[in-house]
């Protein structure tokens, strides 16, 4: 069976924010309430890049590891949902995740937030599949009907990826291979640049 994941190719984002409207359209994600959003590193200055972030869908959520309903369960695809009727707006996800991926429609203290949202890899929820009632809480199952997130299928320079984590990393090697290697976004020299092992 297929791990579905995403991969943003910093390289080739214009942050466009293309993704971030095709998720909300697709989705109807209620105002204040984004799954998806653009980080842009060294804003401004020489090596500019951004980065499309959402739910990763983690083989080892941390999310669904603190979650004290267990509201989280992980598809056969290996997608991270969440069952927003067991839901109870803790917010221990929000913590726990590194790439903040839980939002919550309301800022108020504990239990008067809301239920939590996040990216569903446009995969729908516990619902049946593309039912009225899966579409509210939701959004579109785009998975159910063969297709690729919304997200990733606007992409215009098709830097951000979606589908099968085996097909997606193949990709995703074949143009650092072309590039003549390695991007200097990540690492150890771009996180500590004046450390001594630089």
């Amino acid at each position: 069976m297929a791990r579905m994941k995403f991969l943003c190719d910093a390289e080739r984002c214009i942050e466009c924010n293309g993704c971030v409207v095709a998720c909300k359209n697709t989705n109807e994600v209620p105002w204040g309430t984004n799954r998806r959003r653009v980080i842009t590193l060294k804003d401004g200055e020489p090596g500019e890049k951004s980065i499309s972030v959402a739910c990763m869908h983690c083989t080892d959520a941390p999310c669904a590891a603190v979650c004290p309903v267990d509201c989280f369960y992980t598809t056969d695809d290996g997608i991270v949902l969440h069952d927003k009727d067991l839901c109870i707006g803790c917010g221990y996800c929000f913590y726990a995740c590194p790439f903040g991926a839980p939002q919550y429609p309301q800022k108020e203290a504990f239990g008067v937030r809301g239920k939590m949202d996040k990216c569903t890899f446009c995969a729908g929820g516990p619902e049946p599949d593309n039912s009225a009632a899966e579409y509210e809480k939701y959004g579109a199952n785009r998975i159910a009907e063969g297709k690729l997130p919304a997200c990733a299928e606007m992409c215009a320079t098709k830097s951000l990826l979606a589908g099968d984590a085996d097909l997606v990393a193949d990709i995703y090697r074949k143009r650092v291979l072309k590039r003549g290697g390695r991007p200097k976004t990540w690492g150890w020299e771009t996180a500590y640049p004046d450390s001594p092992s630089s």
